[in-house]
């Protein structure tokens, strides 16, 4: 994680609330949550630093069946629990939820009922805090911290880090709520038949359905009779 992608973007957040406090004093989060499914298995990552960009601390937690937005506010809370119990009190928080961010900065309500008590519980937090301020970044510029959400969905889905579940494709949708895709979108798991030159033994491959048949992407291509495994995203 570059301080320019940590710093950057945390010091150009309006506050939420603040209160003069020397650099030495603050310390910058980045924090991420998300959920494989959405619901699904979901779990949160943060990494704190110092102006100077030393690691404080990462945090990584799993939280069972839950949806991305549960998880990306377990994030900021995690995140507020660690520097209240530390003493910290003026804390910089970028995250890659647009959602939480402006919901926490007053620019959205709260209209689910799942998020109105973590989001009450956050500014319970905020509150005790002597200055505070939020700022939205892209998730490219959240990579540590979506790395340490991941690993904890890994260690609660009982995987290796990065090890992906046989057939099963996760789609961005899934991953970070956002709108499906406009068409249909498959994921075709290769077996082991497959011949040299084609797609990889056990390949995970994407593409759409169209008139009822299957249009693999990135120009793949399967031999005639191969048997495969179709998920729908």
């Amino acid at each position: 994680m570059s301080s320019g992608d940590l710093f950057g973007a945390a010091r150009a957040a309006g506050p939420v609330r603040s209160a003069a406090s020397g650099a030495a004093d603050v310390v910058y989060a980045h924090c991420d949550g998300g959920a494989r499914g959405n619901p699904g298995p979901s779990g949160y990552g943060a990494v704190i630093a110092t102006a100077e960009g030393k690691t404080l601390a990462e945090l990584s937690e799993f939280l069972g069946n839950r949806t991305n937005n549960y998880a990306e506010y377990s994030g900021l809370l995690g995140v507020l629990a660690w520097a209240i119990a530390q003493g910290r009190m003026h804390v910089r928080v970028v995250s890659d939820s647009e959602l939480m961010v402006k919901q926490i900065q007053g620019k959205y309500k709260v209209n689910s009922p799942d998020l109105r008590p973590l989001f009450e519980e956050a500014k319970r937090r905020i509150g005790k805090l002597e200055s505070f301020q939020i700022s939205h970044a892209l998730r490219h510029k959240n990579k540590d911290a979506d790395r340490l959400a991941n690993e904890a969905m890994d260690r609660g889905m009982g995987r290796r880090s990065g090890e992906v579940e046989t057939g099963t494709l996760l789609a961005p949708h899934e991953r970070k709520g956002a709108l499906a895709p406009a068409r249909p979108a498959v994921g075709v798991e290769v077996p082991r038949s497959a011949t040299v030159g084609r797609p990889v033994s056990g390949e995970l491959l994407r593409g759409f359905v169209k008139d009822g048949a299957i249009h693999l992407l990135g120009g793949k291509t399967l031999p005639d009779g191969v048997f495969v495994k179709v998920v729908q995203e």
